[in-house]
This record gives structure tokens, C-alpha cells and sequence, in this order.
């Protein structure tokens, strides 16, 4: 984008990524097909976890937590957009681009145009974490370990910065925390409008 805000990268961040990537060059080739895998799979196990606990709440759960079920996919959902509008604001090229001196256990570097601050994999890990350990506590201690390292894994495989995914980790336990509960909200009076509506005719036949 030609009106985007270019801003340069800060300098610890580089030495940090460098030596990430080459530890992880120095890795074996077992690690590089897992850490390839995973960085994408993690996203995928974490969206798992979220339904299931979802789905505790679902059925059998009281109002309150029907309406944080329902609103957590809302959550993840803003803070994939709010992410993609940074990405757009920033313009950050990815790392994978700039020091040619290293190898990176990603396949390829994403194509130019896909800009690498905030990282989108961490911020939905992050969201998926927080909207999950709002709905289940013991579920969410599995997921809030999971999505720390799918973060770490996008710098791993070469991707993104380090402080590309600790924004965006932030950015997605942040709106996944806040949001949820706020737009639970209104999902919870709607399901009580519904239930006083639904006991209405029982209570007219009652009094017949």
C-alpha cells in the first residue's frame, strides 16, 4: 500500500530473530517437518478446544455462560479483523525477506503484500486462548500453553519477528478477554427474552 505507515524494525527484535532462526536451522529435520506442521495445526487444536468448551456450556449451562459460548467466535473473529488492519497500517515486510545470509525452516517467505506485523497466528491463538479459558478454566490451562507456543513457532519456522507474535498474542488475549464478556451481553438478554417468551403459554394454561 502506498499510504501504509513504514516504521523500522526494533533492532533487538532482529538480534533475537536471528538467533531463533539459526538455532532452529540447526535443528534436526524431524523438528523442521514438526515445527512446519504444528505452526498451522496449533491454530487448528486450539479452535478444537474452544468447542469443546463451548459446548460445556451449551448444554446444561446456565444463561450466562450460553451467552459467552455464543459470543466467544465473535471475539476471534474481531481480533483476526483487528490484526489484518494493522498489518495493512504497519506495513512491516517479513524477516524471511531481509538478511539472505539465513535459512529459515519454512518452506517458502510469504509473498510480498502479506505483511508481518502483528503476526494473525498469534493473535487468533491468543483470542482462541482467552475466550477459551473464559469458558472453561481447565481447558483454557491446555490452551493458554498451546497458543504461547504456536506464537513462538511462527518466529521458529522463520516467518515473523518476535515482536510480531508478542503483539499479536497480546492483541488476541486482549480482545478475546474484553470482547467476550462485552458481547456476551447482549446474547444473555436476548436468551431470557426468548425464555420469558417461551413460558408465557404455559403459565396462560396454568391459570385455565
Amino acid at each position: 500500500m502506498t499510504d501504509a505507515i513504514m516504521t523500522d524494525v526494533p533492532d533487538i527484535s532482529v538480534d533475537w530473530y536471528r538467533d531463533i532462526v539459526d538455532f532452529a536451522d540447526g535443528t534436526p529435520q524431524p523438528v523442521h517437518w514438526f515445527a512446519t506442521h504444528f505452526t498451522e495445526g496449533a491454530v487448528l487444536l486450539l479452535g478444537v478446544l474452544l468447542v469443546v468448551a463451548a459446548a460445556t456450556r451449551l448444554v446444561g449451562g446456565d444463561i450466562r455462560g450460553r451467552a459467552l459460548a455464543l459470543a466467544a467466535p465473535v471475539s476471534v473473529l474481531l481480533a483476526y479483523g483487528g490484526s489484518e488492519g494493522l498489518k495493512d497500517l504497519v506495513a512491516e515486510d517479513r524477516p524471511c525477506r531481509s538478511p539472505a545470509d539465513l535459512m529459515i525452516v519454512a518452506a517458502h517467505c510469504p509473498p510480498v503484500g502479506d505483511w508481518s506485523f502483528p503476526s494473525n497466528h498469534a493473535t487468533i491463538a491468543g483470542a482462541l486462548a482467552a475466550a477459551t479459558l473464559l469458558l472453561h478454566r481447565r481447558i483454557g490451562l491446555v490452551a493458554a500453553p498451546l497458543a504461547l507456543l504456536a506464537a513462538l513457532s511462527r518466529t521458529f519456522i522463520g516467518v515473523h519477528y518476535p515482536h510480531d507474535v508478542a503483539a499479536g498474542l497480546l492483541l488476541g488475549v486482549l480482545v478475546g478477554a474484553l470482547v467476550t464478556p462485552l458481547a456476551a451481553r447482549p446474547v444473555a438478554e436476548a436468551l431470557r427474552r426468548r425464555v420469558r417468551r417461551a413460558a408465557r403459554p404455559l403459565t396462560h394454561s396454568a391459570r385455565r
